[in-house]
C-alpha cells in the first residue's frame, strides 16, 4: 500500500459562512499555468463529489504536522481570493470554509502555511468526478480525513451538553455532517442509523467508507470468558464501495451484515492479538486522533471526538461520544467515571485504532499484523504500553496528557464535578425513556435477566434498564469523593504553588461540601411533575443506586427517593418482589463497583 508523509490536505463538507465569489472579490492575480498537483506531500478532497454550478461546496484542509494558516481559491484567469475559514484540532489540524455561487469552469484551491503552498487541487465545477478512495485505500490521507470528519460531526462548544436521540439526526444534519449527500444521490434520505454502544464506531467507519469509496473489514468474535478475552475469526472484507459511487441499498446490505456480526466483545479483544478489528495504540497525542476507539473491560465503547487544549485559564479536555442501549448518542469528557480501565483476564481494554487493510499476495485484501504496525508511518503505531499500566498509572498518564502543565486543585475538582453532573444529566434522559415506554402502554412487567445477563441482553430490559450506567455512576461518585486524597497520592499532577498536598487536600474537602450543594439536576416524577435534587442528594443516595436500575420501578425509586417522603408520594409502579430479591442478591457488584465475570 502506498504510504504518505506527515502532511495531508483534504477538501470536503463543513458548516461555515457561505462565500459568494464575484469578479470584484478577487484580491490578486496568479499565474494559472503554474503546476497544481497532488503528490506524496499533499492531497485534496472535494465534496460533494460532483459540485454543481451555483451550489454550495464545502472545503477543509487537514494537516498532520502543524496548523494551516490560510486557504484561497483561484479562477481560470489566475485571480486569487482568500477564503475566510475556521480552524480545528491538532493533530490533525484542519481549516474549513464554504464556497457558493461558483459558475461552471475550472478553479484550483490552495492551502498554505506562512506563504508556502501546502496543497493545490484542480476543481472542475459542473464536471463528473470519480471517487479517489479506491485508488488510495486506508492510509494517512484517509485516516486524517476520517479524524477531521469525526471532529466536525460532533463539534460544539465545550460547555454544551451534546445529546441526540440516536445517530440518525447527526448524520442527516447537512451542516454537521460533511459527507451529507456527498454522492449526489439523495442517499441520506430515510437512512436509519440507530447503533448501540458496540455498533457506534463500526457505523461511523462504515458510513465514511461508503461515502469515500473505501473497503471495510470486520470479524465475527466470541464474547470471551472469565479467564480470556474474546477471540475472532477471519476478517470479512467488503469491497462493494470501491467500484464507484454506491447506492444506499449497497450500504444497507454491508451494514446489515456488519451489525449482525459485531457486539460488545468485538472491541474487548486481547491487546496482543493479531486477529482483531482493533489494535492498541500508544498513549500520546500524536496517536490518539478523533475516531480512536476506547474499549472498557466490561463492554462499553466510546469514540474520541475532540481534544480541547489546556490554557492558562481553562483545563484541557478530551471529549468522546458513546451510544446507549436506547440508541441515544451523547458527548462525554474523559475521566475515571466514564472511561473505565481495569486489569482483568476477560478483556483487553484501552484506546485502540481500526486495523488497516493491505493487499495480499493473491491481490485481495487482508488486515495488517501487529508487527507491520509498529513503525509504519501511515498509521497509529501498535503498542502494548497500556498492557503494562495499572489503572492508577493509566489515569495519571492520561491526566498528564490532557493537562501537561498540571491543574490547580480547584480546577481539577471543578472539572471532575462537571463530568459527574454531565453523567447524572444523561441518566435523567435514560430514566425518562423508560417512563415514556410505560406511559405509552407498551406492555406489562419487563422480564429481568439473571446474573451477568442484566448487563448484556436484548429487548426492553436492554433498552430501558441502567445497570451499566449506574455502576459507572457509583464509580464516578467514588472518584469525586476521592479527589482530595489523589492530591496527596499524585502531587505531580497538580499546581501546588508552594502549598503542601495535605493543606490542599483539606481545602478541597471544604470546597467539595460547598459545591455539591450548589449543583442541581431535575427529573420527571411519575405524575409528570419535576423534582429537584442537589448533587449532595445524589452523593448521599449512592447506596440506593445499587438497586435503582430496574425500569419496572417508578422514577422516584430509580432516583433513590425514600418511602413516606413527599418526593416518593407520586410513585405508582413497583418491580415484582422476585426482581427486587435478585437485585439484592446482585447488590455487592455495585457496592464494590466491579462487574461479575461471565
Amino acid at each position: 500500500m502506498k504510504t504518505f508523509p506527515k502532511l495531508i490536505v483534504c477538501a470536503f463538507f463543513c458548516h461555515l459562512s457561505t462565500i459568494a465569489l464575484t469578479p470584484l472579490a478577487y484580491a490578486e492575480s496568479t499565474d494559472y499555468s503554474a503546476t497544481c498537483e497532488e503528490n506524496g506531500d499533499t492531497h485534496i478532497w472535494v465534496s460533494p463529489l460532483n459540485p454543481k454550478p451555483y451550489a454550495a461546496m464545502k472545503v477543509m484542509a487537514v494537516a498532520t504536522d502543524g496548523s494551516i494558516s490560510d486557504m484561497s481559491i483561484i479562477d481560470s484567469d489566475g485571480k486569487r481570493m482568500p477564503l475566510p475559514s475556521s480552524a480545528r484540532g491538532g493533530p490533525p489540524w484542519s481549516l474549513s470554509t464554504v464556497l457558493d455561487n461558483l459558475a461552471s469552469g475550472d478553479y484550483r484551491i490552495e492551502a498554505r502555511r506562512g506563504g508556502t503552498v501546502l496543497a493545490c487541487h484542480p476543481l472542475a465545477v459542473g464536471s463528473r468526478n470519480e471517487q479517489e478512495g479506491p485508488t488510495m485505500g486506508w492510509n494517512l490521507a484517509t485516516e486524517a480525513f476520517y479524524a477531521a470528519w469525526i471532529e466536525e460531526l460532533f463539534g460544539a462548544p465545550v460547555e454544551e451538553n451534546l445529546n441526540f436521540p440516536s445517530l440518525e439526526p447527526v448524520l442527516r444534519n447537512s451542516e454537521r455532517n460533511f459527507l451529507y449527500n456527498h454522492l449526489g444521490q439523495n442517499e441520506d434520505r430515510n437512512l436509519p442509523s440507530e447503533p448501540d454502544c458496540a455498533d457506534l464506531p463500526y457505523t461511523l467507519r462504515t458510513y465514511f467508507a461508503w461515502k469515500v469509496g473505501l473497503p471495510i473489514g470486520f470479524r465475527t468474535c466470541s464474547r470471551g470468558s472469565a479467564n480470556s478475552p474474546p477471540r475472532c475469526g477471519p476478517a470479512n472484507v467488503k469491497t462493494e464501495f470501491t467500484h464507484g459511487a454506491s447506492s444506499q441499498g449497497s450500504y444497507r446490505n454491508v451494514y446489515g451484515q456488519l451489525t449482525n456480526a459485531v457486539h460488545s466483545g468485538s472491541a474487548r479483544t486481547g491487546l496482543d492479538d493479531d486477529a482483531t478489528d482493533l489494535y492498541p495504540v500508544p498513549l500520546d497525542r500524536q496517536s490518539l486522533w478523533p475516531g480512536t476507539v476506547f474499549a472498557d473491560p466490561y463492554g462499553h465503547v466510546l469514540v474520541l471526538a475532540q481534544w480541547v487544549p489546556q490554557t492558562a485559564t481553562r483545563p484541557g479536555i478530551l471529549l468522546a461520544v458513546d451510544a446507549q442501549p436506547d440508541n441515544s448518542v451523547t458527548r462525554k469528557r474523559f475521566w475515571e467515571g466514564t472511561f473505565l480501565f481495569a486489569d482483568v483476564a476477560s478483556a483487553g481494554p484501552g484506546f485502540k485504532a481500526f486495523r488497516p487493510l493491505a493487499r495480499s499476495g493473491s491481490g485481495g485484501l487482508r488486515t495488517f499484523s501487529n508487527g507491520e504496525l509498529v513503525d509504519n508511518p501511515s498509521y497509529a503505531p501498535f503498542s502494548l504500553e497500556q498492557d503494562r499500566l495499572t489503572p492508577e498509572e493509566f489515569y495519571a498518564r492520561m491526566d498528564k496528557l490532557i493537562n501537561p502543565k498540571g491543574l490547580k486543585p480547584r480546577q481539577a475538582y471543578d472539572s471532575t464535578l462537571d463530568a459527574l453532573v454531565e453523567q447524572v444529566e444523561t441518566r435523567v434522559t435514560s430514566v425518562e425513556n423508560g417512563e415514556s415506554y410505560f406511559r405509552k402502554g407498551a406492555g406489562g412487567v419487563i422480564p429481568m435477566p439473571s446474573g451477568a445477563g442484566i448487563f448484556e441482553t436484548i429487548g426492553p430490559w436492554e433498552d430501558f434498564s441502567t445497570p451499566s450506567r449506574d455502576m459507572r455512576l457509583i464509580i464516578a461518585i467514588n472518584v469525586l469523593n476521592g479527589l482530595p486524597n489523589k492530591i496527596v497520592r499524585h502531587p505531580e499532577l497538580f499546581v501546588l504553588n508552594g502549598d503542601t498536598p495535605q493543606s490542599l487536600k483539606a481545602e478541597i474537602e471544604q470546597y467539595h461540601e460547598q459545591r455539591i450543594q450548589e449543583r442541581k439536576i431535575r427529573y420527571i416524577r411519575s405524575d409528570g411533575s419535576s423534582w429537584e435534587l442537589s448533587l449532595a442528594d445524589i452523593l448521599a443516595r449512592k447506596h440506593a443506586f445499587e438497586i435503582a436500575y430496574n425500569p419496572n420501578d417508578c422514577a422516584e425509586m430509580r432516583w433513590g427517593a425514600k418511602p413516606g417522603t413527599e418526593e416518593y408520594s407520586t410513585c405508582r409502579r413497583h418491580a415484582p418482589e422476585a426482581q427486587h430479591a435478585k437485585m439484592e442478591q446482585y447488590r455487592p457488584w455495585f457496592r464494590d463497583a466491579r462487574r461479575p465475570t461471565r
